[in-house]
């Protein structure tokens, strides 16, 4: 018997190496085994493949509003399934006329964190879904006390909050044993260009710019912790990269940090608080060898939300997310 074909739409491909897709490329493996997935940065209906696409995934409610519509037009009563990022459920919903379509044609929501269903109108959220991202289990590495290295891994842009960042660099004095390596491309020339003076001004920094995927996981789970500032997150890939690998996580206490880390983690601060995200680093570093100290219970929390990045447990809440659908595998 063919497999469905499915088609996810993604505004990003490889060459962006960014979150949307990794995400699209893990679901269509994920996937494979019930569909035949295709990936695409478009479906208009007018290309070969798009005729015998029995089943419509696509990433981003703004980005991808013109494939949600197409579909919805000429597809009218298929399957058609919209996963929202950050930007959406954060941003794009509350002012966005195309964002907002994609949410009424589509007749399933996909969100990656569990406080994703709480930014949606009351009346959407009965056929939205929480699919948590997964990624492979990594060892727990033993780590220096001669120092503490925080590792910062996100494209630069105004979402991530570099700026505090770079702020929290210049609070710190290079011989308080502090250790900030950030990595990412600087999507914005000026932030590249603040992220160079903050290296050349603070001895304790070091921008590395974009590195491979695996070089990133690498250098998270040899660090003693992520840092994550971000103002506006949808459910993010190196948090859960952290978990997997034992690495605790600092985060802003933004909705899409709590829905991965749970509400009572205990390595929060507030967005754009830089004087609390360094008084929480100082605290990191003054018990970095104790054994009940701020690390190993924070190692300690991240690892009761492990099970929840399991490869397993994605491919299962993805597979029920598309269940029932029209055009659907059975």
């Amino acid at each position: 018997m063919l497999k469905p074909s499915l088609c996810i739409v993604t505004p990003a491909l490889a060459d962006a190496n960014n979150g949307n897709w990794q995400t699209a490329r893990r679901w269509a493996q994920l996937l494979s085994g019930h569909y035949r997935v295709r990936l695409s940065r478009q479906w208009t209906g007018q290309e070969a493949d798009d005729a015998s696409t029995d089943l419509l995934l696509a990433l981003h409610a703004r980005r991808s509003a013109d494939a949600i519509a197409a579909w919805a037009r000429l597809r009218p009563g298929q399957g058609l399934v919209v996963a929202l990022t950050g930007t959406d459920l954060y941003r794009d919903i509350t002012v966005d006329a195309g964002a907002q379509r994609s949410l009424l044609l589509a007749q399933r929501l996909i969100v990656l964190q569990e406080q994703g269903p709480l930014a949606l109108p009351e009346l959407l959220r009965e056929k939205c879904r929480v699919v948590f991202q997964s990624s492979t289990p990594r060892a727990t590495l033993p780590s220096t006390s001669r120092h503490l290295r925080a590792v910062v891994a996100g494209h630069l842009r105004a979402e991530k909050a570099p700026q505090m960042v770079w702020e929290a660099a210049r609070l710190l004095a290079p011989d308080e044993g502090i250790q900030i390596d950030h990595l990412g491309h600087a999507l914005d020339p000026a932030l590249g260009d603040t992220a160079r003076q903050t290296e050349v001004d603070c001895a304790h920094y070091r921008w590395l710019g974009g590195v491979p995927r695996a070089a990133a996981r690498d250098r998270i789970q040899r660090a003693h912790l992520l840092l994550h500032p971000s103002q506006m997150e949808g459910g993010a890939h190196v948090i859960m990269e952290a978990v997997l690998s034992g690495t605790p996580v600092l985060a802003s206490r933004v909705a899409g940090n709590v829905g991965m880390l749970g509400q009572d983690y205990g390595g929060y601060f507030p967005p754009g608080d830089v004087p609390a995200l360094v008084r929480l680093l100082r605290v990191c570093r003054a018990d970095i060898a104790a054994p009940a100290g701020t690390l190993v219970r924070l190692q300690a929390q991240c690892a009761l939300r492990a099970p929840l990045f399991k490869r397993d447990a994605e491919r299962r809440h993805l597979l029920q997310a598309l269940a029932g659908l029209p055009g659907a595998a059975p």
